[in-house]
């Protein structure tokens, strides 16, 4: 693993790069909340494969900003600028989440960056549907709270159900946690669901035309699968997968990281 800076407008971000360099680039950005450090889970699995560059958002991790406010489109900048200092044409883009949210705005803005797209549990915004709005969820732990948080994150997850399912149990009380206690200060999260709020790229989808992937959870409360629906209803090389699980779908269903990791090597 090496890390490096990067300068950007405004922010100077801290990235990773792992695997071999000589296999395929892929750039993957990770949900909201997130850092490099809390992400080491699942970039194991993509840098056994390709030669991976993770990074932490503007405001968030080891990466600075002067900026007191910023916008997806600052977030896709943000993107063509490790591209650029990688020196690179062109780059895989996988995101998941939030991240996917970064992703289709990146690939919009900068088609000719992107040699292949693929999404994780997200949404496009506007007309294609949004995720659920995060910020409504009370911090707070415990009782109702928790339990809607479960729920949102896979709709099978309710007390019934978990009582009956302990595997289930733990990976809900894990994602629960972690949606609760974010490794970002409460201003920087605020403005990345400012920016997630306004996410909106529905009437520029049509216009992409790198090969692209769509995976989503049947059970996700927060990008449902209709928004995936209707995101490859609009990418007219979109192909979508459907998994068994929620928003975290990727470690539920063991079909999904080989999906993925295909798709991305081109072999389908």
């Amino acid at each position: 693993m090496t890390t490096f800076t990067v300068e950007a407008p405004g922010a100077t971000l801290a990235v990773e790069q792992l695997g071999d360099p000589t296999k395929q680039t892929l750039l993957f950005m990770n949900g909201s909340g997130t850092t490099l450090e809390t992400s080491k889970l699942l970039l194991g699995p993509l840098a056994k494969h390709f030669h991976l560059v993770a990074f932490d958002y503007r405001g968030a991790g080891n990466s600075q900003t002067s900026a007191t406010t910023w916008t997806m489109a600052e977030y896709a900048a943000d993107c063509a600028a490790i591209v650029d200092c990688l020196k690179l044409d062109q780059v895989l883009v996988l995101g998941l989440s939030f991240g996917g949210m970064v992703a289709l705005e990146f690939a919009v803005t900068y088609p000719a960056r992107v040699r292949r797209l693929a999404l994780w549990c997200t949404s496009a915004g506007g007309e294609a549907g949004s995720s659920y709005p995060l910020e409504l969820i009370d911090r707070g732990a415990g009782g109702e709270a928790d339990s809607y948080r479960r729920r949102l994150l896979d709709r099978r997850f309710t007390d019934e159900y978990l009582s009956d399912h302990e595997e289930a149990r733990n990976l809900a009380d894990l994602m629960a946690s972690g949606s609760r206690t974010r490794p970002v200060s409460d201003e920087n999260y605020r403005v990345q669901m400012s920016a997630r709020r306004h996410h909106d790229v529905s009437d520029r989808l049509n216009a992409l035309t790198m090969d692209t992937f769509v995976g989503m959870g049947r059970f996700d409360g927060i990008a449902p699968l209709a928004n995936g629906e209707a995101i490859a209803a609009r990418v007219p090389t979109a192909t979508l997968r459907s998994y068994d699980g929620g928003h975290g779908f990727f470690v539920q269903d063991r079909r999904a990281f080989p999906d993925v990791i295909s798709f991305l090597s081109g072999e389908h």
